[in-house]
């Protein structure tokens, strides 16, 4: 688990976080907002003490929408919404293979269905179709969804000359146990929100849209704290209670751009990566049992950080710069060789980054009492073989945490950049 992760609290933008103003009230005593979108889902709109098709109106009083129900996110975007977004509370992932028989036709066509859809419900409307209802009372809730092609996916749609060579399969790691029935796929998608229900809802949706076309290979569920939550904008805290995420690549950063999403040209990928990023995703699931019998000194030296704040054993706070060369009164360096913060610093590592955008994750609890829990590692790059591969093999040589995880799945998916309006995710691979 590199440590690399975006903060818990989203950069407010006005126009996502501030509560909606007032809108015009109808004839009827109701406003757009309050009818979320009925009128636009099926054209019909009834009295004031009536019901519409669709997602129905609340009372005349009912209280505006509060700030995380009212965040939204774009559809039409140059990258793809759910890279650069912060961490949001409630995500799902999910893989596909393409069902017998399917091919480009059908995957055009799928991709069209989960693009209208994912448009419509990221801007708090109903689903196209067949809409569940779930999310009925709620707004956006900064919903995201995001879609990437695997590995299998271009010699099903006789497509392999357009496949990216940084698809290639990962190479194994030695912390690998990895269970093949929960990795890869033939498409790929993520989708976060600020409400498990609006997450839910999205999921229910795409998962129905696949309809014959498509049948589930897998699919995770995960968590992050709800924004708000804490007094004030912090980094995440992962389930070993470790603040997590502390030198995260920044959009503000001046190579963030090259780093994270392949570039128009001047690359060896193919055209219709553009504005694209490679999406590597890990379940890793942490021995909490055997971490926690680690006293907190303990768990600061495989880490190379404090445990209240984040800050490097060095001194200063969470961003003061690391000394890798200080040592104590006997000598011995103050940060670990093995230690966890050390040995993934991009610095350490020819300069590797990844953008990670996980969530937490709990199954359940085996018939030995032991918490089948962890992180659902998500990592975005511009080269796969730049990015993680170079970090993990890092890690793979003596990490200290090594000891403390065991990374059970696995998947590496192109994710092409966003769609153009009126257009769908992939266009220009499955129409070129």
């Amino acid at each position: 688990m590199p440590d690399q992760s975006l903060p818990e609290v989203r950069t407010p933008e006005a126009a996502r976080t501030a509560p909606p103003s007032p809108e015009p009230s109808s004839p009827e005593g109701f406003t757009r907002r309050r009818l979320l979108g009925t009128a636009g889902a099926t054209g019909l709109v009834l009295g004031a003490a009536g019901a519409a098709g669709g997602y129905a109106a609340a009372p005349a009083q009912a209280t505006p929408l509060s700030s995380i129900g009212a965040g939204k996110a774009m559809f039409h975007v140059k990258h793809q919404p759910g890279i650069t977004q912060g961490l949001q509370a409630r995500g799902h992932l999910i893989a596909f293979d393409l069902a017998a028989g399917a091919g480009r036709k059908e995957a055009a066509a799928l991709l069209r269905r989960w693009s209208e859809t994912a448009r419509r419900l990221m801007a708090g409307e109903a689903a196209p179709h067949d809409d569940t209802d779930i999310a009925r009372d709620a707004g956006p809730s900064s919903l995201t969804v995001t879609f990437g092609f695997g590995h299998s996916f271009f010699a099903r749609t006789g497509l392999e000359k357009q496949r990216p060579v940084a698809l290639d399969p990962l190479p194994d790691f030695s912390s690998d146990q990895l269970d093949t029935s929960r990795s890869n796929g033939d498409l790929w998608v993520q989708i976060g929100a600020d409400d498990a229900l609006v997450a839910f809802h999205a999921l229910r949706a795409i998962q129905k849209d696949a309809g014959s076309a498509a049948k589930v290979r897998w699919q995770m569920n995960g968590f992050n704290r709800t924004p708000g939550a804490t007094a004030h904008p912090m980094t995440a805290r992962n389930l070993m209670g470790q603040v997590d995420g502390t030198r995260n690549p920044k959009p503000a950063e001046s190579d963030f751009e090259r780093r994270i999403f392949v570039p128009e040209s001047g690359t060896k990928d193919p055209a219709w990566m553009a504005n694209g990023s490679y999406a590597v995703v890990r379940r890793i699931r942490m021995l909490l049992d055997d971490w926690e019998k680690l006293s907190t000194d303990a768990q600061e030296q495989v880490i190379g950080r404090r445990k209240a704040d984040g800050a490097p054993l060095t001194g200063g706070d969470e961003t003061t710069e690391m000394d890798l060369e200080k040592t104590d009164a006997n000598g011995d360096l103050v940060v670990p060789l093995n230690a966890h913060a050390r040995i993934t610093r991009p610095d350490q590592n020819g300069g590797a980054a990844m953008l990670r955008r996980p969530f937490s994750f709990h199954d359940g609890i085996d018939p030995d009492g032991t918490p089948d829990a962890g992180l659902l590692f998500v990592c975005w790059q511009a080269d796969p073989l730049r990015g993680f591969v170079t970090v993990q093999r890092k890690l793979d040589r003596g990490d200290a945490l090594s000891a403390f995880v065991r990374h059970e799945s696995s998947g590496l998916y192109a994710v092409p950049g966003g769609a153009a309006e009126g257009g769908y995710v992939g266009q220009a691979l499955l129409e070129g």
